[in-house]
């Protein structure tokens, strides 16, 4: 059974939350290797379409870049990288995307990142009233009003799902 109320310490992503003076509530699971977000839903009773998973992925010139995408929808690289004008972009190797962002895959924020990077957000999640996005740890979110997402990263909304 998941541990809503149990405080996590601080990781670079609240911190900036916490800094910008963001509202957001903290949400505890088990973490479970390739679980992803049918897993962390699941577990929290979350709509997997509002668990937003962290992407990091690169442009044809190895420049990295996040994409927020809803959790039970997959991005299309074609029409990411047509939406961004990239010729080609594919996802990070995890230990590139670990390198990029400073956390380990299965724990990647958009918040506090260890490299400033463009971000990008599925257009859908925007519609949403609350999301579940990672807190900087396995079987850690935070839970956040989408619009945080544009106002404190400066996210551009992409019509890249499928």
């Amino acid at each position: 059974m998941a541990k809503k109320d149990r405080h996590v310490s601080e990781t670079p992503a609240t911190q900036q939350l916490r800094a910008a003076g963001v509202e957001f509530t903290e949400h505890v699971y088990d973490y479970v290797e390739h679980g992803g977000t049918a897993e962390s839903a699941r577990q929290l009773g979350w709509p997997e379409h509002a668990v937003v998973k962290t992407l990091v992925m690169q442009n044809e010139r190895a420049e990295p870049l996040i994409v927020l995408m809803h959790g039970d929808r997959q991005v299309s690289t074609k029409n990411l990288a047509r939406a961004i004008g990239a010729k080609a972009v594919e996802p990070c190797k995890p230990d590139v995307a670990q390198r990029h962002s400073g956390y380990l895959v299965g724990g990647t924020s958009p918040f506090g990142t260890r490299k400033a990077m463009p971000v990008y957000v599925e257009q859908g999640v925007m519609a949403l009233e609350r999301i579940l996005v990672n807190g900087g740890r396995r079987g850690y979110l935070v839970g956040i009003a989408p619009q945080v997402l544009v106002q404190h990263l400066g996210a551009q909304p992409v019509s890249c799902a499928i």
